[in-house]
């Protein structure tokens, strides 16, 4: 018969069992090393990305760039579902993986680009010194392959500590989210954490972003014709450019809110006076309340006319909303800052004045889930010919996603 163990022997012995756990865990350095390690499979993940066209609409390359994700998900174990970016061009991309933990993360990012077909066959991938270039390599490919090769590192670790992991890599970032904002509303919902993996200029992370807002502005008056009768008119051109010139101080520095006319049309013929005249402004804020404030504001002030038998409208049309400051997302950048502190570098909060998806995934008013921008790889040139990654970042970019996920997930 097999000795039966006493009580405080198998007490002793489940001691010793969890000593070992303990033990086991990967120290701050032993993350980093196996994070420098990964960088130059990262790096053949980066130029493959970058070397297909993936403009917002480009139905070819965001295809194939998606196949190719689903099967980079599907590889790492991940449970995979695409859905349709109707009205936008592409498929959202859902990974979810199962763990045994209490927490639930979700990292996201897109992997559309502003740049056209034929822009990679002119401006290939290529690496000079400590930099990497190419169309899209920082916005937002190299966040794609940031979460791939994090996900890759938390399964070499055999580390499940999370209750799920969701990944969600949307196609259409660039024009406004259109067909994904839904689905980032929703998920982020669902989970505890979100982390959103858009550059950073330098070596921080990001606790609010701007919103975007459009103010539209028309004039309408009456045509005449301008050399033999402009009297009998009324010039909605003159009175639009009135009305930009009372609206130009709608803006408050002091919130951070600014509103800037980008946009004006007016006219058919030059001897025509033009009956219609229209205007836009951008408009981007933090302050939630600035969107009614402004509206207000702009509707108040349209008022006082010019030209009398003209009729000016105004309207304010909410586009992303920002990722307002909040004491969840602070207390993220807090844990960031101390996990960096711990490979010997500094971590820097920050706010943008880009708007980006984590506005879509910010909850007002809710401390979950908690959200934090710029988790991707530092990078800079965004949009441009010379647009460019710091090849010294991404180790220390990796270890960031990877030491965060296992200390939350505690």
């Amino acid at each position: 018969m097999p000795m039966l163990r006493p009580p405080f022997a198998m007490a002793l012995a489940l001691c010793f069992s969890c000593t070992a756990a303990v033990a086991a865990e990967p120290s701050a350095q032993d993350l980093l090393k196996q994070a420098q390690a990964e960088q130059p499979h990262y790096l053949e993940t980066l130029k493959q990305l970058v070397s297909v066209d993936t403009g917002t609409g480009t139905e070819a390359g965001l295809t194939q760039v998606s196949a190719e994700l689903v099967k980079r998900l599907e590889a790492l174990g991940a449970k995979v579902e695409t859905h349709p970016a109707k009205p936008s061009v592409g498929d959202n991309i859902v990974g979810t993986f199962t763990g045994t933990g209490s927490k639930d993360f979700l990292l996201m990012v897109h992997y559309d680009t502003v740049f056209g077909p034929g822009t990679v066959a002119k401006r290939p991938f290529r690496v000079e010194g400590e930099r990497a270039y190419g169309p899209g390599v920082a916005d937002a490919k190299g966040g794609v392959a940031m979460i791939l090769h994090a996900l890759k590192l938390l399964q070499d670790q055999q580390y499940k500590g999370y209750r799920t992991l969701t990944v969600l890599f949307n196609p259409d970032e660039e024009m406004g989210s259109t067909g994904s904002r839904q689905i980032i509303a929703e998920l982020a919902r669902k989970h505890d954490y979100v982390f959103s993996y858009e550059p950073p200029d330098k070596d921080a992370v990001t606790v609010a972003t701007n919103g975007i807002n459009r103010l539209k502005l028309e004039v309408k008056g009456r045509s005449s014709h301008a050399g033999s009768a402009p009297e009998e008119g009324r010039n909605a051109l003159t009175e639009l450019a009135h009305q930009i010139l009372q609206l130009k101080d709608l803006g408050d520095s002091s919130k951070g809110t600014t509103v800037n006319w980008t946009l004006a049309k007016a006219g058919e013929k030059a001897n025509i006076i033009p009956a219609l005249a229209t205007a836009e402004a951008d408009m981007r804020y933090s302050d939630l309340s600035e969107s009614d404030r402004v509206a207000a504001d702009a509707k108040r002030i349209v008022q006082k006319q010019l030209i009398t038998d003209t009729q000016t409208t105004v309207t304010l049309e909410k586009g992303r909303p920002p990722l307002a400051r909040n004491d969840a997302s602070r207390q993220l950048a807090e844990t960031a800052s101390q996990l960096y502190s711990q490979i010997d570098r500094k971590i820097e909060p920050i706010t943008m004045r880009f708007g980006t998806d984590a506005g879509y995934a910010y909850v007002p008013g809710n401390a979950k889930p908690a959200v934090l921008e710029t988790m991707g790889v530092v990078g800079a040139g965004l949009h441009a010919e010379d647009e460019y990654i710091e090849l010294t970042s991404v180790a220390p970019r990796l270890y960031l996603t990877v030491a965060m996920i296992r200390k939350l997930a505690q």
